[in-house]
């Protein structure tokens, strides 16, 4: 089993409004930190993986407070850079019932992480110490600067044998207007560097612009993915399709695409207590289970059992031991759907 996991992503600080008021109301924040590189990188480690993170923040008492919360989420800290002036935030304000939750950014086009300059990481070195790396589309968002960085460290892990994972992860409002458009030449760029895909038809439909004549999600999914496998030559597309019920429960069902077949995991009813980072852990999953070898209906009832157990849990990283969601999964792992 490959050991050595790398994330490439910038730590955020999250700055979390108290149970259900919103921020104009609160007079008090409780803050930690995540990203999405901080939530895989620390997942896989809790499953036997050295957890690298590649990231940059800043020599200061902040950038110290993000040193020792990794710290204690597993990640090893080689691969950190120290420098830079500041570390992006995001408020999230909670969401109840009819009301969404809601998070505003501030202050990332600033941060440490997206002002490295050219030449700062010595991503040859660390290709030769990693299995696998996982990239998100959160992080190509930025600004050109780290999309260079990202697509020369592909390419590096890639020419010394390692895989590469890419979360498509779109999000409108760090692209702004036209940001389809915008977004489209660099995802693929990143899909034809990719080993590991996690994206659903939403993605190939509106980032990538296919289309279909399919009305229904999984129609439209089952017409799309093996297009977009074949066209950028992905070994393994996952993701999962979510639907919020009226008693405000949440219906979470996976899917992997591997060898021309889908398999999807049973769908999964349950509670919601901290949405955010949920997403992270269901990718963690179909890792875990690409890297063991797992069947993939293993690996996908795997990965939404981790999915599952994510919302259980406050802040965005997902704390799960592979144990913890084996033993969730022994209830469902007979009622896969093919």
């Amino acid at each position: 089993m490959a050991k050595n996991f790398a994330a490439f992503g910038e730590v955020m600080m999250r700055l979390q409004v108290p149970g259900y008021e919103f921020l104009s109301q609160a007079s008090t924040l409780n803050y930690s930190f995540s990203g999405t590189g901080v939530n895989i990188a620390s997942a896989l480690a809790r499953f036997g993986y050295t957890g690298y993170l590649v990231s940059r923040l800043p020599n200061n008492a902040v950038g110290d407070a993000a040193v020792s919360y990794l710290q204690k989420l597993g990640i090893t800290q080689s691969f950190i850079i120290r420098g830079g002036n500041y570390v992006g935030m995001y408020f999230l304000e909670n969401g109840f019932g009819a009301r969404p939750s809601r998070v505003t950014y501030s202050n990332r086009l600033e941060s440490s992480f997206n002002t490295v300059p050219e030449g700062t990481y010595d991503f040859e070195e660390i290709a030769k110490k990693i299995d696998v790396v996982h990239f998100c589309g959160i992080t190509l968002s930025m600004n050109d600067s780290v999309r260079q960085h990202m697509k020369s460290f592909a390419k590096a892990v890639k020419e010394h044998g390692g895989k590469v994972v890419f979360d498509c992860n779109y999000r409108p409002s760090l692209w702004g207007e036209g940001g389809y458009e915008k977004a489209k030449s660099h995802y693929e760029e990143m899909l034809h560097l990719a080993d590991i895909v996690m994206m659903n038809e939403k993605d190939a439909i509106f980032v990538l612009g296919m289309e279909t004549e399919k009305e229904k999600r999984q129609e439209q999914l089952m017409d799309l993915i093996p297009t977009v496998a074949e066209t950028y030559n992905i070994s393994v597309i996952a993701g999962t399709h979510r639907s919020i019920n009226g008693d405000n429960t949440h219906s979470l069902q996976g899917f992997i695409f591997k060898n021309q077949t889908f398999t999807f995991s049973k769908t999964i009813t349950f509670s919601v207590y901290d949405r955010i980072g949920a997403g992270d852990a269901y990718t963690s999953g179909i890792v875990h289970g690409e890297m063991e070898g797992f069947s993939p209906e293993k690996t996908v009832a795997f990965a939404a059992a981790a999915g599952m157990l994510a919302h259980t849990v406050v802040g965005d990283t997902p704390m799960s031991s592979e144990s913890d969601i084996l033993r969730a999964v022994t209830e469902s792992v007979g009622d896969i759907e093919r």
